[in-house]
């Protein structure tokens, strides 16, 4: 058979399905069975290569659990996060495209500093998106995590491991790296932040990410104003806070960063003009 054709007919199915970007979800899936690059797929479509049947098995299961909705990112294994490709899967929270602007405020701090060793936390850290991105983008900075979660944990040690140099723990964010209390330079953490009674409308959010990383309590604050005391105890004066929350959330997280007493609290667009960060000093 045609890979020309399976592809045209998985990308009829994924779009009545009503999935964005089916056309780029099955030639990734095409990708990553035929072990080649997004390139090389259409390559072999352009030139009317054949599939063979054991692949085109393959194919049609992951096609199927696409259709009911599974995350790409689930059927494949990785997660692509600025320049890192992660392990991810269910237990674990799948790093979105608008974490990268929150990171880059991170870098930007950091690179900053003129400071030798900076020293970065990243509270709540998933897959490591954010504390390996500031680990292998600034390279003199000394990179921690802290994870909650056993399931995610799991995934984490993999991604710390094939990126290898920061320090990864396993625990509540709430009383994590004692042994740094005031001297933090950069605190960030993109937290579970929405209420609990605001269920995502994409199954692949709903069905497939962890409660434990998506709910923020009843007004999606209970995280954050966690994140608010644990930075507040390991930051170094002038020490910089970076949350990431809902498009929604700006002026409320804001407004519990102020009560707390932090400085030079600010919010920050995303690239897609939403307020979705709020930076703010010790």
């Amino acid at each position: 058979m045609l890979l020309r054709e399976v592809i045209s007919h998985a990308v009829e199915k994924l779009t009545a399905a009503g999935i964005e970007n089916p056309q780029v979800d099955v030639e990734l899936m095409v990708g990553h069975v035929l072990n080649l690059s997004r390139g090389q797929v259409q390559s072999e479509v352009i030139t009317d290569a054949e599939i063979a049947e054991d692949k085109l098995k393959q194919l049609n299961d992951l096609f199927g659990r696409r259709f009911a909705r599974q995350p790409l990112q689930h059927l494949t294994g990785v997660a692509y996060f600025r320049q890192l490709e992660l392990s991810v899967g269910p237990g674990v929270f799948i790093p979105r495209p608008e974490t990268e602007s929150v990171v880059q405020l991170a870098i930007d701090e950091l690179r900053s500093l003129e400071l030798p060793d900076p020293v970065a936390v990243d509270l709540g850290t998933g897959s490591g998106a954010i504390a390996l991105a500031m680990h292998t983008e600034v390279p003199n900075a000394k990179v921690f995590a802290v994870e909650k979660s056993p399931e995610a944990h799991a995934y984490t040690v993999k991604n710390f491991a094939r990126y290898p140099g920061a320090e990864l723990q396993l625990g509540d964010l709430a009383d994590c790296f004692n042994a740094l209390n005031g001297s933090v330079s950069v605190v960030v953490s993109n937290p579970p932040y929405i209420p609990v009674d605001m269920v995502p409308v994409d199954p692949e959010v709903h069905l497939f990410d962890p409660s434990l990383a998506l709910y923020g309590g009843i007004d999606g604050m209970d995280v954050i104003r966690v994140v608010s005391a644990t930075a507040k105890r390991l930051l170094r004066e002038n020490g910089a806070l970076i949350i990431e929350h809902a498009d929604s959330q700006s002026a409320q997280v804001s407004e519990l960063l102020l009560a707390d007493g932090w400085r030079e609290v600010a919010p920050h667009k995303d690239l897609t003009d939403r307020y979705r960060s709020v930076t703010a000093r010790k």
